[in-house]
């Protein structure tokens, strides 16, 4: 039995992975379990992964990665054998209003779950003085290429390049990855980092880019652009990713940091305005896939017009404090030492995103709900 402790699994990431271990990689295997830790804030949403959950193969805990308690309580109850932390506030503009709780899950949540796997995995010590652990185990970082910091119009963040966060998501970020390898070097805890670009897929919790456009579409609501949206991001699909961060987990080397890119660059404008004409060529396509559109007006034909699908819906905002220009990933390394590469080209993955979107808007529904509406109307009601 391998037992894998997957934390904010009801985050989009985190419950993409769950299902790429439950249904695809390991889906005959019953000597695969999950344990869910998840404290179900803002972007954490349970109905993501209610299906999963069946009490035998995936067991859901509600609680914080900060109480070390609980951690020591699981890894106990358990027998974890690979610790996956996805949990973390994770947008840029809340930590831009709110910084001190990206600081505290973000770095002290981190702490917190290395120290219960040092405890829980501990042997006993070598002639050098250096803890033992048990074979077999691993502690995996889910990071982000924002620790490096903006790039120029050239060049790629590669695992060397120095780490240079410019906001306090990405400083928080950069600080748990500083206390990852510290724990590895100190402690020689077996641990890996994986550094990712923007992604991107289902169960995108509709603040980010790419969901929020679609759904903005679908409301009949303006298209927010950040400045002249002319800033870019390198993006992969979330199961490509997904692929990555178990391989690393079963094959990475110790102590090593892994970059995973998509090698999908492309300005945000760019990013929207695709979005729009391809919700319009599937909708001229596919006129059922209209009657998701709030915006119901009839054209000459009788059909329900989609002529209002266009870059008109566009609206340029104040940019972010603290902008990043680009991020770009290099992620020769992945690729030479584990074979992995993003197997999901951009044109396919974003008809894949939205007609998952078009064809869940119950989900939607959900998780727009509540405090993401008064979080929305802060952010973007006012500029």
């Amino acid at each position: 039995m391998k037992t894998y402790l997957v934390t904010g699994a009801a985050g989009f990431i985190g419950a993409n992975f769950v299902k790429y271990l439950l249904h695809k990689k390991y889906r005959n295997d019953e000597n695969v379990k999950v344990v869910v830790l998840d404290a179900l804030t803002y972007a954490g949403n349970l109905g993501t992964i209610k299906d999963d959950i069946d009490g035998k193969r995936c067991v859901f805990v509600k609680g914080d990665i900060r109480d070390s308690q609980l951690a020591e309580q699981l890894f106990a109850e358990h027998d974890i054998d690979f610790v996956v932390n996805f949990a973390a506030e994770s947008h840029v503009d809340r930590s831009i209003e709110d910084p001190q709780l990206f600081l505290s899950v973000n770095i002290l949540g981190t702490q917190n779950l290395l120290d219960a796997a040092k405890k829980s995995w501990m042997t006993g010590k070598d002639e050098q003085g250096y803890p033992t652990f048990k074979a077999g185990k691993r502690y995996h970082q889910v990071s982000t290429d924002e620790v490096y910091g903006s790039l120029g119009a050239e060049g790629y963040f590669t695992e060397r390049t120095p780490l240079c966060p410019h906001s306090p998501y990405s400083a928080s970020k950069a600080s748990a990855d500083m206390i990852v390898m510290a724990y590895h070097d100190t402690y020689h805890l077996p641990t890996t980092i994986t550094r990712c670009s923007n992604n991107y897929g289902p169960y995108h919790f509709p603040e980010k880019l790419i969901p929020l456009m679609i759904n903005n579409i679908l409301e009949g609501k303006p298209l927010p652009v950040y400045g002249q949206g002319l800033n870019v991001r390198d993006w992969l699909y979330v199961e490509d990713h997904c692929k990555a961060i178990d391989l690393v987990v079963r094959e990475g080397r110790d102590g090593e940091v892994y970059n995973v890119g998509g090698h999908n660059e492309m300005t945000n404008i760019d990013i929207v305005k695709l979005t729009i004409e391809t919700i319009r060529n599937m909708m001229a396509t596919r006129k059922e896939l209209r009657e998701v559109l709030r915006k119901q007006v009839k054209d000459a034909q009788g059909d329900i017009d989609i002529s209002w699908i266009n870059n008109d819906l566009i609206t340029y905002v104040a940019d972010r404090l603290g902008h990043d220009q680009r991020y770009a990933i290099d992620p020769t390394k992945i690729k030479q030492e584990l074979g992995w590469y993003p197997e999901t080209k951009f044109a396919d993955g974003i008809v894949k995103t939205i007609e998952w979107n078009l064809a869940h808007q119950d989900w939607i529904k959900e998780v727009t709900s509540g405090d993401y509406q008064r979080y929305y109307e802060e952010m973007y009601g006012k500029k």
